[in-house]
């Protein structure tokens, strides 16, 4: 065993457990409380595999798994920026990359250089694997609010316009779970949950 490369790999998967203290806006299941960016993760991760049939292509389900495990790690160092919050979106990307640099140079340089590359790959949005993870990324805290009776969108008093434009790149990676996005969408504004703006 290499030690120093070891070491380097487990100070990373303790950085790792930080994710665990990043809360999002969405609640889990029950509204009870929010949940984590490594619960996420991993619901995202599980989505992937259990859902891959609707991709709209081929794609490597563990590259893409990975992806989903990793897309938010940069969250400890930058913070979770709320999805219709466009102020803080328009330094978020800047704020990340300087956090993969960090997080990512605990590694060993080949794993650094690999999980940085996925990680830029998933921001990039132009692979099958990106796609379908960036889908996943979309549905999950869909699923979760619709399951809410839209407690996070009533909160915030979201419009139908921002969520449209939030899941409209599901299509992208999923023409099958984007059409059933707008259903839900519809339907949620049916309800009251999300404000209509349509004109």
């Amino acid at each position: 065993m290499d030690r120093e490369r070891f070491a380097k790999q487990l100070a990373f998967i303790l950085e790792a457990d930080k994710e665990k203290e990043i809360y999002r806006q969405t609640h889990i299941l029950g509204y009870k409380r929010q949940e984590n960016d490594a619960e996420h993760a991993w619901h995202m991760a599980m989505m992937i595999y259990l859902l891959k049939e609707y991709a709209n292509e081929p794609f490597d389900v563990a590259k893409a798994m990975m992806m989903a495990l990793i897309h938010d790690i940069v969250e400890i160092d930058a913070g979770d920026t709320y999805a219709y919050d466009t102020a803080a979106l328009a330094t978020q990307a800047e704020k990340e990359e300087r956090a993969a640099k960090r997080i990512f140079g605990l590694l060993p340089d080949e794993q650094k250089e690999e999980m940085i590359s996925l990680f830029h790959e998933f921001e990039e949005n132009q692979t099958p694997e990106a796609k379908f993870a960036h889908a996943m990324d979309n549905f999950q805290p869909l699923i979760l609010n619709e399951a809410n009776d839209g407690g996070d969108w009533r909160a915030h008093r979201v419009k139908k316009s921002q969520v449209v434009k939030r899941q409209e790149r599901t299509a992208l990676g999923s023409k099958e779970i984007w059409e059933y996005t707008k259903k839900l969408i519809d339907e949620n504004v049916g309800k009251g949950h999300i404000i209509n703006d349509d004109n």
